[in-house]
């Protein structure tokens, strides 16, 4: 084990030779050989377990706001409208489970899913937040360490995803 207890990402690449140290023409950035594509393109990296789903994107907002309560079901109803492959699930009107204020939940089934929600949230998610975390069954690690957020994040009662 490496530093903090987690495996260095270098594992597997022991043995490689290593990386030019040329510049690309715009002076700042490295220039990297071509090489195999990453799996991660297709596949969710262990321990994510894409059986069920990959991640879940959790979509919070303040009931004591109404214009955000607002915001919420319309942006609510525009993921369903623009991106029906994916599960959405209903707008909560109070806290659920660990989530310390009202929400709605949307899973996503691969990395392209993935990447193409995030990046679309990051433009679109207006004043609300959003928590995103894998599924590896460990829904405290999962929530917790495991997960990022888009705009301002709120706490968790992770108490409960203890095992």
């Amino acid at each position: 084990m490496a530093a903090y207890g987690y495996k260095s990402p270098l594992e597997g690449y022991e043995n490689a030779e290593p990386l030019p140290t040329t510049l690309n023409a715009d002076g700042k950035s490295f220039y990297n050989p071509p090489g195999p594509r990453s799996a991660a393109y297709d596949e969710f990296p262990a321990p994510i377990k894409s059986e069920n789903n990959g991640f879940d994107f959790h979509i919070y907002y303040l009931p004591n706001a109404p214009e955000e309560a607002k915001y919420a079901a319309e942006l609510h109803e525009r993921i369903r409208r623009e991106f029906p492959e994916l599960r959405i699930y209903r707008l909560w009107d109070k806290p659920v489970g660990p989530h310390p204020v009202p929400m709605f939940e949307v899973n996503v089934f691969n990395p392209h899913q993935t990447g193409t929600l995030f990046s679309w949230l990051v433009v679109n998610r207006g004043p609300l937040s959003v928590l995103i975390h894998p599924n590896t069954g460990d829904a405290h690690k999962d929530h917790t360490e495991l997960a990022t957020w888009i705009g301002t994040p709120f706490p968790l009662n992770v108490r409960m995803l203890k095992h």
